[in-house]
């Protein structure tokens, strides 16, 4: 049922039938003091690595300032939870609180920063649209609807899926289904052009100032009549994962509308953005002809599961292009033969982002790829924790060229800037993988000295995951696991596995 009614004082349109069932509208604010580090570090995971440890204090630097960050939301502003403060401008972001999440699901065990998510869901439109970018102090959008960059990118369905592998936290999945079914049908009416394709903008992707569109459209403002290939791409993996979770919430019946969407976005993606020529995806402009800027964003397509088997070696060797992806820390948001890319960095225009170096690390993960993700892994770890080091600050971005932060980049708070320290860490360079609906780890074992790391979350417990030193990669690793639930640990080292339960 469609009709016009009023919100805020404004005209708006077309009920939504999923945010009729979102339960985050009208709570009230959750006003609790949040948790204080000092008191609960000795319950937070502690990362062990021999030899390295100018990182566990990188790593130790990033979990006291999340948790400084984290805080409790005015009464007045319409914010209803607790949340890890974006640190950028006195406003909470969408695409910046999707990836803060990504890491702060490993402190679980004190404080819930999961639940920064809420807050957007409380301020969803009831046709189903959610600003990018809410005050922290008072009620209202800070974008009109209508405004190319109010909302985007779609990748908080990312988010609450990794944290559900993380926490088998069904009750939350149940909860966010809605308000998440009921943003991308927004999406689907409004960001679509005719052929199903989506558009965006510089803020409305995230990457503000990376020179995409044609000249004389303005980069961080205008659509520029693209089909944006991030854009796509987050859609297609959004409709997958609602499709994954309306299974697991026996809710199938209620998402056919999802898998023909998906059909569509794989279809268009791979027939008319990519460039056999190149070998990459693109950017699609108003005549149908490629941009030809190769852009980070292009790998959201590896994350997405977009890419066909027989284009996987030629897109991602890209990566490993030390004329294009492959420069001393990798990997820069723009490709190091555009005539914009600057070796500093320049904000998007070849700056090292953290978030979107978690992004092909996950892409590369799910086609395969581990060898790689390591090596890129590695690098990025290694470079953070050298500028920290030298500045005692982790960054919102790095310089592609040297161990340097961006320029411009900020400094002194944590933001998205957390996942190289937390979650590469565990993730890639240690190479432990979550899987608390099933009670299963696996360790891909890479280091041959001893690390791992106390009290790692999983489900409602912690668990102790040690692996001893070794002289060489074919060495079978020596594992010491603490654990006080049943659980299948799957080691995997130099192409040998080994199964541990206990």
């Amino acid at each position: 049922m469609f009709r016009l009614f009023l919100h805020n004082g404004n005209l708006f349109y077309a009920e939504n039938s999923y945010v009729e069932k979102n339960t985050f509208l009208n709570q009230p604010a959750n006003t609790e003091p949040t948790p204080e580090y000092n008191q609960n570090k000795d319950k937070l995971p502690e990362p062990v690595w021999e030899g390295h440890s100018d990182t566990v204090d990188c790593y130790n630097h990033v979990v006291e300032t999340a948790f400084n960050n984290f805080k409790t939301p005015n009464p007045e502003s319409g914010l209803i939870s607790p949340f890890i403060d974006t640190a950028f401008n006195g406003n909470l972001f969408m695409w910046d609180s999707a990836f803060n999440v990504m890491y702060g699901k490993y402190f679980k065990s004190v404080a819930d920063f999961q639940v920064t998510l809420d807050n957007f869901y409380a301020r969803q439109h009831d046709d189903g649209f959610i600003c990018r970018e809410l005050s922290e102090e008072e009620p209202g959008d800070r974008f009109s609807r209508d405004d190319p960059g109010s909302t985007g990118p779609n990748i908080i369905p990312w988010a609450e899926w990794e944290y559900y592998c993380s926490t088998n936290n069904k009750e939350r999945l149940s909860k966010v289904f809605d308000p998440l079914c009921g943003y991308y049908k927004w999406l689907m009416d409004n960001r679509a052009w005719q052929d199903g394709s989506y558009w965006s903008s510089g803020l409305a992707c995230g990457m503000d100032n990376q020179p995409r569109q044609a000249e004389g459209y303005d980069p961080m403002v205008s659509h520029g009549y693209m089909s944006w290939i991030d854009m796509c791409a987050q859609q297609y993996l959004s409709a997958q994962i609602l499709i994954k979770m309306a299974k697991e919430l026996d809710r199938e019946s209620e998402v056919s509308w999802l898998k023909e969407e998906a059909e569509l976005l794989y279809n268009i993606v791979n027939k008319k953005m990519w460039s056999e020529k190149d070998g990459f995806y693109y950017d699609t402009r108003r005549d149908g002809s490629h941009s030809g800027v190769k852009t980070i964003g292009a790998y959201w397509t590896l994350l997405a599961g977009l890419v066909p088997e027989e284009r996987k070696e030629r897109f991602v060797a890209h990566l490993n292009n030390e004329k294009e992806f492959k420069r001393a820390h990798r990997i820069p948001a723009l490709s190091f033969d555009h005539p914009e890319y600057k070796a500093d960095g320049g904000y998007f225009c070849g700056g090292v982002w953290p978030q979107t170096n978690y992004m092909v690390l996950s892409g590369l993960r799910k086609c395969g790829y581990e060898e790689l993700a390591y090596e890129i892994a590695c690098n990025h770890v290694h470079n953070v924790t050298e500028v920290f080091s030298n500045t005692g600050a982790v960054y919102e971005n790095y310089a592609p060229e040297k161990a340097e932060p961006g320029n411009p980049a900020k400094a002194g708070y944590v933001g998205w800037a957390g996942l190289g320290p937390v979650s590469v860490l565990f993730e890639y360079v240690f190479g432990i993988i979550p899987d608390a609906v099933n009670r299963k780890i696996t360790w891909r074992i890479n280091r041959l000295e001893k690390h791992g790391v106390l009290k790692y979350p999983l489900g409602n417990t912690t668990v102790d995951l040690i692996c001893n030193g070794r002289k060489s990669q074919d060495e079978e690793p020596e594992i010491q696991i603490k654990s006080e639930i049943p659980l299948t640990v799957e080691i995997i080292w130099n192409g040998k596995r080994r199964i541990i339960n206990g």
